[in-house]
């Protein structure tokens, strides 16, 4: 759908224009018989006048037959509607607008060309709607500026496309309604120097057209600190990258000056990190001195302190062995003593012994073998009568010294048992307790009596045996 025609004599008709660019009116060509000889400047391709919708948009429209590659064929309504709201707005700022404007030498062509009104300035709006490489974008900007030609790329995509901040551009917004305006959405912003970012502006298209081409807003670089810019998107705040945008020259200079307060800032911090660290440096290594000293100190008190526990240890081994040797003498004293001491206790022991020997001895002696036989007899025929238990009589009978040199008799049986302890010897029983416990048996009254004189707990029995000759007790 083209807005400008080729005609043979008079050039390119603009179908934007009132009189198409050449005092002629739209009448004398539209539905004109014979028809005006009219060629797309794109494919050659042959022209007729047209108008299209409500509003009677006038453009040109191919004949049946055109080639399918021609560009201007294939571009949709949005982009032409886009590309009339561009020359609109150049026009309306005073400047010239010329649609579909190509290079003599066909290297570029421009969907809007802006000049101003002495012709000394140009520069191309394109309305970018078809997907394009950062590298495409970048090289046709590049040969628009190798010609003098500033450009500015407008894309009316919901999303920001790839290329918004490689290049001059903006995204655009179109109106909902036919009473709004078209609105600049993306690649316009401003830098706020309080905060030290840019924030996205919002403008009407014709205003933003009217500040580009007089260059009250033109393309700056964002330094690399400020490249991340945050946005409020449906209620939720996003964050985007641009490394470029249509900002005013006030904002490029704020951003400089806010640069260089930062690197300002920078420095001076590094500079008092650096002081810092000096004086951290400073701190160290008097601290390490201060530590070396005080080793040097410790070392000192150490070696001080291992002297004098040397001495020390000295003077308790002298004492100590001092006290070992007091200990020995008192110990070997003691065991001089003790050991005269039972020296003593044993010659006592024998003394008594041999005491108590004589004792019993003397006691046993009373009686002859004839007796201590009727003796023992008449214990066993005492313990049957008494208990019916028999005890056993030993061949030879023993005197025992804890039951008073007395001989004990025990129940005939497996089980053994102390039945008496048969004539005690009444001198001994005061060291030998045991035999009150005991049965004792006396041969006659009269030792009853001497042995109850001594033992008055005991259970004492004599068997009335009568007096004879006394024997000694071998």
């Amino acid at each position: 759908m083209p807005f400008t025609a080729l005609h043979p004599d008079l050039g390119l008709l603009d179908a934007t224009l009132p009189d198409l660019g050449h005092g002629l009116e739209w009448a004398r060509i539209h539905r004109a018989q014979p028809r005006f000889p009219l060629t797309c400047p794109e494919c050659a391709w042959t022209l007729h006048p047209k108008l299209s919708g409500p509003r009677k948009r006038r453009f040109f429209c191919h004949d049946p037959g055109r080639p399918p590659s021609c560009e201007l064929s294939n571009e949709s309504w949005e982009h032409h509607m886009l590309k009339l709201e561009m020359a609109g707005a150049i026009r309306a700022a005073g400047w010239f607008a010329a649609l579909e404007v190509p290079a003599e030498d066909g290297s570029w062509r421009a969907d809007v060309m802006a000049s101003s009104a002495d012709g000394s300035r140009r520069m191309a709006w394109e309305a970018q709607l078809s997907p394009i490489t950062v590298d495409d974008i970048a090289d046709r900007t590049d040969r628009y500026a190798a010609e003098g030609i500033r450009v500015c790329w407008v894309s009316p995509d919901i999303r920001p496309p790839q290329w918004i901040s490689s290049v001059p551009a903006v995204r655009v917004r179109a109106p909902q309604e036919r009473e709004q305006q078209w609105v600049v959405d993306d690649g316009l912003a401003g830098f706020v120097y309080r905060s030290g970012r840019w924030e996205f502006r919002e403008e009407p298209l014709e205003r933003f057209v009217r500040w580009a081409l007089e260059e009250q807003v033109v393309p700056a670089e964002v330094l690399p600190r400020y490249r991340r810019v945050y946005r409020v998107v449906k209620g939720e705040q996003r964050r985007f990258k641009r490394d470029q945008w249509w900002t005013s020259r006030k904002s490029v200079v704020d951003q400089d000056k806010h640069e260089a307060m930062r690197q300002r800032q920078e420095a001076e911090r590094a500079e008092r990190e650096a002081r810092r660290q000096e004086r951290e440096e400073a701190a160290e290594q008097r601290r390490k001195e201060l530590e070396a000293q005080e080793r040097i100190r410790q070392a000192a008190e150490s070696e001080a302190l291992r002297l004098r526990r040397e001495k020390e240890a000295h003077l308790r081994l002298e004492d100590a062995r001092r006290r070992w040797a007091e200990a020995d003498a008192r110990r070997e004293r003691e065991r001089v003593e003790h050991e005269a001491r039972l020296a003593r206790e044993q010659a006592d022991r024998e003394e008594k012994e041999r005491q108590d020997l004589a004792a019993a001895r003397a006691w046993w002696g009373r009686l002859s073998p004839q007796q201590q036989t009727e003796l023992f007899a008449a214990v066993a025929e005492y313990a049957w009568r008494e208990s019916s238990v028999r005890v056993e009589i030993p061949e030879k009978p023993m005197m025992w010294r804890q039951y008073a040199c007395g001989v004990p008799l025990y129940v005939s049986g497996r089980r053994r048992t102390l039945y008496c302890v048969v004539r005690p010897c009444p001198d001994l029983i005061a060291s030998c307790p045991d035999v009150a416990k005991e049965l004792v048996l006396t041969r006659s009254a009269q030792e009853a009596r001497e042995l109850a004189d001594v033992l008055p707990t005991g259970r004492i029995v004599h068997l009335d045996l009568p007096e004879h000759e006394q024997l000694t007790m071998c």
